[in-house]
C-alpha cells in the first residue's frame, strides 16, 4: 500500500503526497512501473478487456469499487450513535445506580422509557436512509468499459483490477489506472493536489514515479476535463492510492444553512438545560434533599427539556420530502440540501434545456456571407462523425441533417475540445487528400482563418469580409439561432497534429441551430418569481441569441451583461451588478463562478442549475447545485439535488417541498423551546418552594415520551399556503424569543394547578403528582395546534395523523392513572373537581398563547423563522 500524508500547501490547500516507502515487490511487478508489454500480463487482462466471468470473480475478490464502507455498518453506526448520545449515557447510568439501591420499579421504568425512545429514533432513521438510498440508486455514475471485446456503460462500482476503461471530457476517473493511450488529455486533480489548473497527462512506455503527479497515472477522485484516453484499472475501492481521503475531500464540507441552523437550535437548548440541572441540583443539596431522588430528578428534567426526538423528527421530515421530490423525478443526493432548495432566492441556470426544448435542429447551413451551401454540412459532417468525445447535442443534429460524404474517408489524428480554444479539430483523408476540419464559437473559429469560400472559390478575409461575415452571425442571434463556424486547411501527412497546425484555414460557412422556446417556460419563470425565487440566466451564447429567448419567455433583458463587461468589474461592483440584471451572455465557467460568489456575499441564498464539465465549480460554491440526470458525471457528482430533466415545473415542485420540510421541522422546534421549557421551569422552581418532589423523575419521563410520541406526526402534517408563499431562513433570535415569550405562559398555568391542587384540593403528593402530570400533558400537547400555524388554528386543518397522535396521547394520560399501572408509576385517582378545572385552564390556556404567538408571528407568514430578508438591487 501507498502511504498517505496530508499537510498543507501553499495557499492553504489540503495537498497529499505519497510517500516513497518501499513497495513490497519488484518495479516489475508494479503495474505503474510496469512497461507496457508486461502491465497487460501483470494484470492478466488482454487488449479485448476482461471476460465477464472473470470480472464476476474479481468483483466477488476485490469488493465493490466503494471507498465507503456502507450497508450494516452504516446503521450500526447510527445505533451506537444514539446509544451514545450524552443524555441516554446519563439516563442508563441513573438506571442502573437506582437499581443498585433498591428501586428496581423505578429502574426499570427509565430503562423502558430511554429504550423506547431509542428504538423510535433508530426506526424511523433506518426507514429515511434506504429510502434515501434507493433514491440515489437512480443516480448511480456509470464507466465506459471494455467487456468480452465490446464497449459497454458499466456501474462504475461494478470496476475490477484489470478492466479497460475509456475516458472523455466531463468524466470523473472511475478507480486508479494506468493510461495506455491519450489525446491532449488534462485532468483536474485540485481535490487531490491543491493546485487549481488542470495537470496533462501521458501513456508512457517507461513511467517513473509512482505519485499524484506521475504522467502516466490517473486517480479516484479526480475528472477529466479537455482530452481522451483509453487507460487500465489497477486499483478499486480501498485499495486506491487515495482511498476514503479521495471520498472525503471530493464530498461537499462545509455544513448547510440548515445544519448550521440546527446546531445553534442544540446550543441555546443545552446552555438552558445544564442551567436548570444545575439550579435543581444546588437546591437539593442545600435543602439537604435525598442525593439519589434529586440527581435523578434533574436528570429527568433534562431529558424533559432537551427535544431527543429532534434527530428523528428532522431525518424523516425531510425524508418525506425527498420521496415526494421523487415522484416529481428530483433526486436528493443529501436530505440537508432539501431545506437550501426551499430557502433558494435566486436561481441560476443557462438557458438551453430550461428555457428552450434542448431539441437541437439544423435551421441552415451557409457560406460565410449566408447563402445554403451543400459544402459547409458536408465538412460539418465529417467534423461531428469522427470526433470523440462527448457528442454534444449540435454534433447530434448534423449527424441527423447532413448526408454521410461519398467515397472512403479515414481518420487520420483529432484535436480535441477544449475550453480555451472553443473549437475541435479533426484530421480526416478523403479521395487521396488530407484535410483539416475544425468546428467551433464562430469567433474563435475566425481568428484562425486567412481566406473563406465563397461559390467554390477562395477569396481573402479583409475588412470587408470580415464586416460582412459578422453581419451574417449577427443575422442568427437576432432570430434567436446558435451558430458554429467551420473552416478547413489542406495538411501535410504527419504523426501528430495540434492546435497549431489549425492556422491558416478557410472559412467555410456556419451552421446554425434552432433550439425552440419550451411550452409554458414563462408561466413556470411567473410562479417562481411569485414565490419569491429569482430565475438569472448565465449563457455562453452571444448577446442577440440570448437576448431574443429571454424575451420571448418575459425575462427583463434591458440590461444585458457580456463576459467581457464583467471582467471590468471588482467583485464590490459585480455583487451590485449581479442583483440588478437578470440576464449574461458570453460568460465563462469561471464568471459563473464569480456571479454566485457576488451573489452569496449579498445574502441571496443561490441555487445553481449546471450539467457542464466545467459547472462543477459553481455547483460547489453555490448554496444548493443542481443537475439533471443526463448532465456529465463531474456535475452530477457535485450537485445535491438530480433532476430526472431540466423541468422548471419539477424544480417549482422541489422548492415547494423543501418549504413544506422546514415548515413542519420549526412547528417541533418551536414546540420544543415553547411549552418544554415553560414545563421544564415550573419544575424546577416547584422543586425550590415544595417540600417535595413536584413529580417523580419516572413521571417525567412518561410525560416527555407520551408528549413526543404525539409529535412523531408532525413530518406528515399539512402546511399553510402562506408558510409556501417565500425563501425562509433560520433565525435563533425568533426562537429565543418564542421560547421566553410562550414558555412562561406554561408556566404560569402550572402555578395556578400548584394552587389548585395545593389550596382548593387539599391534595396529597401523589394527587398532586397526578393531577399535575396530567395537566401538564394535555396543556404542552394540545397546545401544538396552536403553534402549528401562524394564522388562525381554527381556519388549519391538522392532518388526521397529527389529530390521531395529539389525542390519543390526552387520553393515554387521562386514563392512566385509573389502570392497573398507577401505583408502580406513583399514581392515584382524582376528584372529580380537578377535571372542572383542567377543561376551564386547558381553553384559556390555548386562546392566551395564541394571543401572545400573534404578537411574535404577525409579520411572518407561516410557523417559522422569518421570510429572507429583501435585498435592494443598488
Amino acid at each position: 500500500m501507498i502511504a498517505i500524508n496530508i499537510g498543507r500547501g501553499g495557499g492553504g490547500n489540503v495537498r497529499l503526497v505519497m510517500s516513497e516507502t518501499p513497495h513490497p515487490t519488484e518495479p516489475a511487478a508494479d503495474p505503474r512501473l510496469a512497461s507496457l508489454e508486461s502491465l497487460f500480463e501483470l494484470l492478466n487482462s488482454t487488449s479485448n478487456g476482461l471476460a465477464d466471468a472473470e470480472s464476476r470473480r474479481r468483483l466477488s475478490t476485490y469488493g465493490p469499487n466503494e471507498t465507503r464502507t456502507d450497508g450494516r455498518t452504516r446503521y450500526i453506526r447510527t445505533l451506537l450513535g444514539l446509544l451514545g448520545d450524552p443524555l441516554v449515557l446519563m439516563l442508563l447510568a441513573a438506571a442502573v445506580i437506582s437499581g443498585t439501591l433498591g428501586d428496581p420499579v423505578g429502574a426499570t421504568i427509565i430503562l423502558v422509557m430511554v429504550l423506547l425512545s431509542v428504538a423510535l429514533n433508530f426506526a424511523l432513521s433506518y426507514r429515511s436512509q434506504r429510502a434515501s438510498e434507493r433514491l440515489r440508486a437512480e443516480i448511480a455514475p456509470t464507466a465506459s468499459v471494455c467487456r468480452d471485446g465490446t464497449w459497454r456503460e458499466v456501474p462504475r462500482r461494478e470496476l475490477v483490477p484489470g478492466d479497460l476503461i475509456r475516458l472523455a471530457a466531463g468524466d470523473r476517473i472511475p478507480a486508479d489506472a494506468r493510461l495506455l493511450e491519450t489525446r491532449d488529455l488534462h485532468v483536474q486533480q485540485s481535490a487531490l493536489t491543491g493546485e487549481s489548473l488542470p495537470a496533462q497527462k501521458l501513456a508512457c512506455e517507461r513511467p517513473q514515479g509512482t505519485d499524484a503527479d506521475a504522467q502516466h497515472l490517473v486517480f479516484l477522485g479526480t475528472s477529466v476535463v479537455a482530452g481522451t484516453a483509453t487507460a487500465i484499472v489497477f486499483a478499486t475501492g480501498r485499495d486506491t492510492a487515495f482511498g476514503d481521503v479521495a471520498a472525503r475531500l471530493s464530498e461537499r464540507p462545509p455544513p448547510t444553512e440548515f445544519e448550521r441552523g440546527l446546531a445553534g437550535f442544540a446550543r441555546l437548548i443545552m446552555r438552558t438545560v445544564f442551567a436548570l440541572v444545575l439550579v435543581v441540583v444546588l437546591a437539593g443539596i442545600v435543602l439537604h434533599r435525598p442525593m439519589l431522588q434529586t440527581l435523578l430528578f434533574a436528570l429527568a428534567l433534562a431529558v424533559g427539556l432537551t427535544p431527543e426526538f429532534m434527530p428523528m423528527i428532522t431525518t424523516v421530515t425531510l425524508a418525506r420530502g425527498a420521496v415526494r421530490m421523487a415522484r416529481h423525478r428530483v433526486v436528493v443526493k443529501h436530505l440537508a440540501a432539501i431545506e437550501d432548495f426551499g430557502s433558494m432566492t435566486v436561481l441560476l441556470s443557462d438557458k438551453t434545456g430550461t428555457l428552450t426544448r434542448s431539441e437541437t435542429n439544423v435551421a441552415a447551413m451557409t457560406d460565410p456571407l449566408g447563402a445554403p451551401s451543400g459544402h459547409t454540412g458536408f465538412l460539418a459532417r465529417l467534423n461531428s462523425a469522427f470526433q470523440s468525445g462527448i457528442h454534444s447535442p449540435l454534433d447530434e443534429a448534423i449527424l441527423k441533417r447532413c448526408a454521410l460524404p461519398p467515397g472512403a474517408v479515414r481518420k487520420i489524428d483529432e484535436i480535441p475540445f477544449d475550453f480555451e480554444r472553443r473549437r475541435l479539430g479533426v484530421v480526416i483523408e478523403h479521395d487521396g487528400e488530407i484535410l483539416l476540419i475544425a468546428k467551433g464559437a464562430p469567433e474563435s473559429v475566425l481568428a484562425q482563418c486567412t481566406q473563406y469560400e465563397k461559390d467554390g472559390a477562395l477569396h481573402p478575409l479583409d475588412t470587408g469580409a470580415s464586416a460582412a461575415i459578422k453581419r451574417t452571425c449577427d443575422a442568427f442571434g437576432r432570430q434567436g439561432q446558435r451558430a458554429l463556424a467551420i473552416a478547413w486547411r489542406k495538411v501535410e501527412r504527419q504523426p501528430r497534429y495540434t492546435a497549431a497546425d489549425e492556422a491558416g484555414m478557410v472559412l467555410a460557412g456556419f451552421v446554425a441551430f434552432a433550439d425552440p422556446v419550451l411550452p409554458g417556460v414563462a408561466d413556470s419563470l411567473a410562479t417562481l418569481a411569485r414565490d419569491g425565487v429569482t430565475v438569472k440566466i448565465l449563457s455562453g451564447d452571444n448577446e442577440l441569441v440570448v437576448r431574443h429567448v429571454c424575451e420571448e419567455v418575459g425575462l427583463d433583458t434591458r440590461e444585458v451583461f457580456t463576459g467581457a463587461q464583467l471582467d471590468a468589474l471588482d467583485q464590490d461592483a459585480l455583487s451590485a451588478m449581479a442583483a440588478r440584471v437578470s440576464v449574461f451572455a458570453r460568460v465563462s465557467p469561471a464568471q459563473k463562478h464569480r456571479i454566485v460568489l457576488a451573489l452569496k456575499s449579498r445574502g441571496a441564498v443561490v441555487g445553481f442549475l449546471g450539467d457542464g464539465i466545467n459547472d462543477a465549480p459553481s455547483l460547489h460554491a453555490a448554496d444548493v447545485g443542481i443537475s439533471v440526470m443526463n448532465a456529465v458525471d463531474v456535475a452530477r457528482d457535485a450537485a445535491d439535488i438530480v433532476l430526472g430533466e431540466r423541468d422548471l415545473g419539477a424544480l417549482h415542485a422541489g422548492v415547494i417541498e423543501g418549504r413544506i420540510a422546514f415548515a413542519n421541522v420549526t412547528k417541533y422546534l418551536l414546540m420544543g423551546t415553547s411549552s418544554n421549557f415553560g414545563n421544564m421551569l415550573s419544575m424546577a422552581v416547584a422543586a425550590l418552594v415544595l417540600p417535595f418532589l413536584p413529580m417523580l423523575p419516572t413521571q417525567i419521563l412518561l410525560n416527555n415520551f407520551l408528549y413526543d410520541l404525539a409529535q412523531i406526526t408532525i413530518p406528515g402534517d399539512n402546511v399553510d399556503a402562506s408558510q409556501l408563499a417565500a425563501p425562509r431562513r433560520w433565525s435563533i433570535g425568533l426562537i429565543r424569543r418564542f421560547m421566553l415569550g410562550v414558555g412562561p405562559i406554561s408556566s404560569l398555568y402550572d402555578f395556578l394547578t400548584f394552587y389548585a391542587l395545593l389550596v382548593w384540593l387539599h391534595a396529597s403528593p401523589a394527587e398532586f403528582h397526578t393531577g399535575w402530570f396530567v395537566e401538564s400533558l394535555a396543556t404542552q400537547t394540545l397546545v401544538l395546534f396552536v403553534i402549528r400555524t401562524a394564522g388562525n388554528p381554527l381556519r388549519s386543518r391538522p392532518s388526521n395523523g397529527l389529530i390521531a397522535s395529539v389525542v390519543a396521547a390526552v387520553v393515554v394520560g387521562l386514563v392512566i392513572p385509573a389502570t392497573p399501572l398507577a401505583a408502580d408509576l406513583g399514581f392515584v385517582p382524582l376528584p372529580p373537581a380537578f377535571f372542572v378545572f383542567l377543561l376551564a385552564a386547558t381553553a384559556t390556556y390555548l386562546v392566551l398563547v395564541e394571543l401572545v404567538k400573534r404578537r411574535f408571528m404577525g409579520g411572518v407568514a407561516g410557523a417559522g423563522p422569518a421570510p429572507v430578508p429583501a435585498k435592494s438591487p443598488a
